[in-house]
């Protein structure tokens, strides 16, 4: 049987492009179909793979940027002509609509959040791309209501996702949470620019800049609190901004290595995770090394999070709601130990097996 995997993009360094990887350990030699990729800003365990890509992957500048490719991807997606018996496609917009000669699985990041939910996606800072979106929106919707319906089945990466996906498109889709792929006994290197300041401790925040992240919220609360430290973990068009509104208790890392990103997890007092998430797997990156996370009462953190026992939960994305989170698990800290179990239940091994059968029902 000839199984592909397909991919939005592959240009960034997210939780969607971990759930490629382990669709790669899933269907070891299955080539990686997508519109742009970018090998330095993305995994390098990529660099071993098949991976196709579409003609835009040409235009260096689309590659650097796939914001401003936005007009270009629904025709280069209706191009990636997959030959194989089963596509699996990891989708948040675009890979649900690559065409293919055998039988399409959907697992569904989010329906295109620049489409049902722009608002929350492009923040109040959108500039000239709002409108731009907003004279797309009713031609990318019938392309995107198109390219639902050439999927066989769909598989939802969480609860939230699941009634999205019916509300969007009309379809019933299983949940199959992705895995987190961090090794935790895999090297640890210390991030110098926070050894350097001799924080004894610190939380952490690992996030996309982006505005519906709300890393400007977290930012604001730790501002007023002199006496606690941030460090946030990311890339993104609004770095500049944000790291011109940090006080000295806060500190910006970009594009660290993963041995870093293991150390921080494990050293961290508490994640802190504002944004509205289909998922988040940060927060389960952190359990497995025992740390906790003080998250928004939102979206896939419902389903990631379980109070009391691997972290806290905050109402709205506010300064003072994220504080007293902070003040509250100082008060009544969790045990790593139940926090590390909470997150065996998020397995790679799990998720390979459920993509396994899922193909192998959709075959049969």
């Amino acid at each position: 049987m000839r199984i592909a995997i397909a991919h939005d993009y592959l240009t960034q360094l997210g939780g969607a492009e971990r759930v490629v990887l382990s669709l790669m350990k899933a269907f070891p030699g299955a080539p990686v179909h997508t519109t742009l990729y970018d090998p330095d800003t993305t995994f390098p365990e990529f660099r071993d793979a098949d991976v196709r890509v579409s003609p835009l992957n040409k235009v260096g500048a689309l590659r650097t940027n796939h914001r401003i490719a936005l007009p270009f991807l629904a025709p280069a997606a209706s191009q990636v002509m997959i030959d194989a018996d089963v596509v699996v496609a990891s989708s948040s917009g675009w890979a649900h609509g690559f065409p293919t000669t055998g039988k399409k699985l959907v697992y569904c990041h989010s329906p295109a959040r620049w489409l049902y939910l722009p608002e929350e996606y492009l923040g109040t800072k959108a500039g000239v791309i709002k409108p731009a979106l907003s004279a797309m929106t009713p031609a990318l919707k019938r392309w995107d209501a198109l390219a639902a319906k050439t999927a066989d089945r769909y598989l939802a990466n969480s609860h939230v996702v699941q009634e999205r996906i019916k509300q969007v498109y009309g379809i019933s889709a299983d949940v199959v949470f992705p895995p987190h792929r961090v090794e935790t006994d895999g090297l640890q290197e210390p991030a110098a620019e926070v050894v350097q300041r001799g924080w004894p401790d610190f939380h952490l925040l690992v996030s996309r800049l982006l505005p519906y992240k709300n890393v400007d919220k977290a930012i604001d609360a730790f501002n007023s609190m002199p006496d606690e430290r941030l460090v946030i973990v990311g890339r993104g068009p609004i770095a500049d901004r944000l790291r011109s509104s940090m006080g000295a208790n806060c500190v910006l890392l970009e594009g660290i290595p993963d041995a870093q990103l293991r150390w921080l997890y494990a050293h961290a007092r508490a994640l802190v995770a504002p944004s509205h998430e289909d998922f988040g797997l940060t927060v389960i990156e952190a359990a497995a090394f025992g740390t906790p996370t003080l998250a928004l009462q939102s979206g896939g953190y419902l389903d990631t999070v379980k109070p009391g026992v691997s972290g806290y939960f905050f109402p709205v994305a506010e300064a003072d709601q994220i504080v007293d989170a902070v003040r509250r698990h100082a008060s009544l800290p969790l045990d790593r130990a139940h926090v590390t179990a909470h997150a065996a239940t998020f397995s790679e091994e799990a998720f390979i097996s459920a993509i396994r059968r899922a193909v192998g029902e959709l075959v049969n």
